[in-house]
């Protein structure tokens, strides 16, 4: 990496060009740059003669090879350090190994946005039939693609990929409520309390930005445990407290953007949506999939699908549809060392 970084600063820096004789232009390049791409060196001074009256389509041809490894020894190292990125992403931690790390353990490193995995166990869903009470149920989205029309022309609108322009701070965690699993295999979950809710904003390849509200209030899911799903609530991005650049709000603020005068202008069908503002819930659907149990801890780990309408402006604007990919996973029944809880309580 060093090398490349190096190799592309040397070639930024302005290139010498200097008339050494009437008939010939001469090019100078570092040797260093040479052997870090694994070119020979042309002659003992470093320099490439480049002769005008030998043909002047060489000298293009010479000048433009040195462009190309300019251009390379840039993508390469743009390469190398988008890679170190990559590589600082945290490792996956068990519950247990999350528990064990201090607040400055875990500050910065992204952890705190992970769900807990499992190590060992089953690749299937071991509950007994029964009543329980869920507890720590984490959901982790890993990738958010939005419903949009393409960017070829007359293209049909299709889910495409985005940029993800907030914070690492998209994880919803510590959510509760009852679980039963019937004598014939089928769970049911009822989602009562927790950090459900998250604000999330990305954007489209076009540059358009989608604001929208991760969320999984009230949710209802029932099915078997390799495939269970169910309607939640999605709260209005904003509140009806909220007031636009113009003053307006639902409950509070200016009712037009504009004064009454004769004919009401300010209240025409064009304006309505904008003037008017609409704080009611939308709906969305998650399907949850079960793929490992830990017996023993009660640790269960899964993939979810949910797809859910983005922010509307509250009403002024039509929503977009989110599909949001990731994992899952709840703590089972065990008492905790330090605090006497139970995390999945037998009823």
């Amino acid at each position: 990496m060093a090398a490349s970084v190096q190799a592309a600063a040397t070639l930024m820096q302005p290139t010498k060009l200097s008339l050494a004789s009437k008939n010939g232009v001469q090019l100078r390049s570092s040797q260093s740059i040479s052997k870090a791409f694994g070119l020979e060196h042309p002659a003992a001074g470093g320099r490439l003669s480049c002769s005008l009256q030998t043909d002047i389509k060489e000298f293009a041809q010479k000048c433009a090879d040195v462009s190309k490894i300019a251009g390379f020894a840039l993508a390469t190292s743009a390469l190398v350090v988008s890679g170190a990125g990559a590589e600082g992403v945290p490792k996956r931690l068990t519950y247990d190994e999350i528990q064990s790390k201090t607040y400055m353990e875990v500050k910065g490193t992204g952890t705190a946005n992970q769900c807990p995995t499992i190590q060992g166990g089953l690749d299937k869903f071991a509950f007994k039939a029964g009543k329980y009470n869920m507890k720590k149920f984490c959901l982790e989205p890993t990738s958010f693609t939005v419903k949009a029309e393409g960017v070829s022309k007359n293209a049909p609108p299709e889910f495409q990929n985005t940029k993800l322009m907030t914070r690492l701070t998209y994880t919803l965690d510590e959510i509760e409520g009852p679980f039963e699993v019937s004598p014939d295999g089928t769970v049911k979950f009822e989602e009562k309390d927790g950090i459900d809710y998250a604000a999330v904003t990305v954007q489209l390849p076009g540059g358009e930005r989608v604001p929208f509200l991760f969320t999984v209030k009230q949710l209802v899911a029932s099915g078997k445990p390799e495939n269970f799903s169910g309607e939640f609530l999605v709260p209005s991005y904003r509140g009806s407290s909220f007031l636009d650049p113009k003053g307006r709000g639902g409950s509070t603020g200016y009712d037009n953007a504009v004064a009454l005068p004769a004919g009401g202008r300010g209240d025409e069908e064009e304006l309505t949506k904008e003037n008017i503002k609409d704080p009611s819930s939308s709906k969305g659907n998650i399907t949850l999939s079960v793929t490992g149990t830990k017996p023993d801890s009660g640790e269960v780990i899964g993939v979810f699908e949910s797809i859910q309408p983005s922010d509307t402006d509250l009403g002024a604007k039509a929503p977009k549809d989110v599909k949001i990919q990731g994992i899952w996973n709840f703590i089972g029944p065990r008492v905790d060392k330090f605090i006497d809880k139970f995390y999945l309580v037998t009823i």
